[in-house]
C-alpha cells in the first residue's frame, strides 16, 4: 500500500532528523573499535604461553609469588590479543567522496548502508 503525500513529507522528515542526529553522535563519539591485527595476536598468544608457564613453574617449585606474576603476565597477553590495530580504524570524519561499491560477499546491513550514504549525498 503506497503512503500518502502526508505520510511521505513525515517520513522523509523523520529520515533526515535521524540522519542529523545520527551524524551529531558518530561525530562525537567515533571508532574507538578496530580490528585486532594477527601481530598482536601472535604476540600476545605468545606471552599468554610464556605466563602459563610461568604459572607451572611456580606450582613445581611452590612459590605463590611467581604464580601470581605469571598470572599478570597471561592477563597482558590477553589484553594485547584483543587490543585493535592502530591501522584499521579510520577516523570518523574522514570518509572520502568517492564511495565504495559493496562487494558481492558484503552483508545486508552493509548494502542498506551504502544506499543510505549514496541517497543523503544526492539530496544535498
Amino acid at each position: 500500500m503506497p503512503l500518502s503525500e502526508q505520510e511521505q513529507r513525515l517520513l522523509d522528515e523523520m529520515e533526515r532528523h535521524l540522519y542529523r542526529n545520527d551524524a551529531d553522535f558518530v561525530s562525537t563519539t567515533g571508532d574507538r573499535r578496530g580490528r585486532p591485527s594477527y601481530r598482536s595476536i601472535a604476540l600476545g598468544s605468545l606471552v599468554v604461553l610464556i605466563g602459563i608457564g610461568a604459572l607451572v613453574a611456580a606450582v613445581m617449585i611452590q612459590q605463590p609469588v611467581v604464580g601470581v606474576v605469571g598470572f599478570v603476565v597471561m592477563l597482558g597477553g590477553v589484553l594485547l590479543a584483543m587490543q585493535p590495530s592502530k591501522h584499521s580504524a579510520e577516523p570518523a570524519g574522514d570518509k572520502s567522496k568517492a564511495q565504495k561499491t559493496p562487494r558481492d560477499g558484503a552483508n545486508f546491513m552493509d548494502k542498506m548502508n551504502n544506499r543510505w550514504d549514496r541517497r543523503q549525498e544526492n539530496e544535498r
